[in-house]
């Protein structure tokens, strides 16, 4: 498989990992909502456990913003553009660990390989930003070389 299509396939596990956290945040979110109304009558709403079921439902809300936000930057990357400069978007291959700067999800695996997929607010992103395939960079005491960007 070309590095394209792995890229794609990549994205593709991400968002589907994403878009499942979302779902699971909206049923969430919903059954809490449905428990805290159907929990006695209408002046029960400073009870506690109807003011817990909300609080609950307004955690999973939160989650699910902060998901959607995470799904709308991964859509923004192009999968169709080779990438030369180690930015967002780009697969950055070292002789340690293979990378997907995109979001903060950690370990993906794709076809038997893992990936780990990182923001571009981690050290590791910062200390290797804007390098090219060949060019090293030290991170924590060790100079690593890119070996491949994509």
């Amino acid at each position: 498989m070309d590095n394209m299509a792995l890229k794609k396939k990549l994205l593709e596990a991400c968002l589907l990992q994403q878009r499942k956290v979302a779902e699971n945040a909206m049923a969430e979110m919903k059954e809490a909502y449905q428990n805290a109304n159907d929990y006695g009558n209408p002046e029960d709403w400073f009870d506690s456990y109807k003011s817990d079921m909300l609080s609950k439902r307004d955690r999973y809300e939160q989650q699910l913003k902060k998901t959607m936000d995470e799904i709308a930057l991964l859509e923004r990357i192009d999968q169709e553009r080779p990438v030369e400069k180690v930015s967002f978007g780009a697969v950055v291959i070292t002789a340690a660990q293979k990378l997907f700067i995109s979001i903060g999800l950690g370990k993906i695996t794709v076809d038997d390989t893992t990936f780990f997929v990182i923001s571009p607010t981690v050290p590791i992103f910062i200390a290797m930003r804007n390098l090219k395939k060949g060019d090293t960079f030290e991170f924590r005491g060790v100079k690593t070389q890119i070996l491949e960007v994509y």
